[in-house]
């Protein structure tokens, strides 16, 4: 069974037809990319695949439970998690503050516990703190620095961490080597690879940086204008001469 499959994906806003019958299918533990130019709609796709936007046609499946039109924190909880193009963090919190937000999903209380601290507020707080250490071990982050004053690729890994915390099956990366230099895009593609083995992990990603793409994933959707250009083995589509002058512009 495929981790995710999507079934003729659409949604209009108004006039405009931002993602047309677009399909995809991963396989569990696939590292797969989507590309194409700006404005193709593969941030679109993102919000139709975590519940930002409800499609105006199509299905989405994830592990075979059919997710189409859910809430965002009811797709996060059956196991999508994305990070965003523009770093989103809490960075006046420390790290580990951070973290255990994407944690409350799965380690809840009620507010009147944590207004009283009740024993269960105590027990619970304690869950996290242990489970948000061992994900910051991972990807060596200090628990007690402010988010804010990482530096940009660390920021980075921050939010990574943040969005394993939630246990997902599939996670969603939004341009992570956006503003990277060239090594801190090795370091990050480094990271990647060992997310997908460490939390036998399925990974989507969109991304410009071609060498980044050429370089971890395994196969590739190529988006444009809210349509499916070309799909197949990474090497092939990059190679393909529609490819090439639709994305590359050469």
């Amino acid at each position: 069974m495929a981790m995710l499959e999507v079934n003729n994906l659409s949604i209009q806003f108004g006039g405009l037809r931002a993602v047309d019958g677009f399909n995809m299918t991963i396989e569990k533990g696939q590292l797969y990319g989507l590309i194409g130019p700006n404005g193709a709609g593969k941030t679109t796709v993102f919000n139709l695949l975590t519940g930002v936007y409800k499609p105006t046609e199509g299905i989405i499946k994830l592990d075979g439970q059919d997710i189409t039109g859910k809430s965002t924190i009811e797709i996060n909880k059956a196991g999508i998690a994305r990070t965003f193009q523009n770093i989103r963090l809490f960075k006046d919190m420390p790290v580990l503050d951070n973290v255990k937000v994407g944690l409350h999903n799965h380690h809840p209380y009620s507010t009147l516990t944590g207004i009283l601290r009740l024993p269960k507020y105590y027990k619970v707080e304690k869950e996290m703190n242990e489970r948000a250490m061992e994900i910051l071990k991972v990807f060596d982050l200090e628990a007690d620095t402010l988010a804010g004053n990482l530096p940009y690729g660390k920021q980075r890994k921050l939010e990574i961490a943040r969005a394993l915390a939630t246990d997902p099956k599939l996670l969603l990366l939004d341009e992570p080597a956006a503003g990277m230099n060239p090594n801190e895009t090795q370091e990050l593609m480094d990271t990647i690879r060992f997310v997908r083995e460490h939390f036998d992990m399925t990974v989507l990603l969109i991304e410009h940086d071609m060498k980044l793409v050429g370089g971890i994933c395994e196969e590739l959707t190529v988006l444009n204008f809210g349509q499916v250009l070309i799909q197949g083995e990474t090497s092939a589509v990059l190679k393909d001469p529609t490819v090439i002058t639709a994305y590359l512009g050469e």
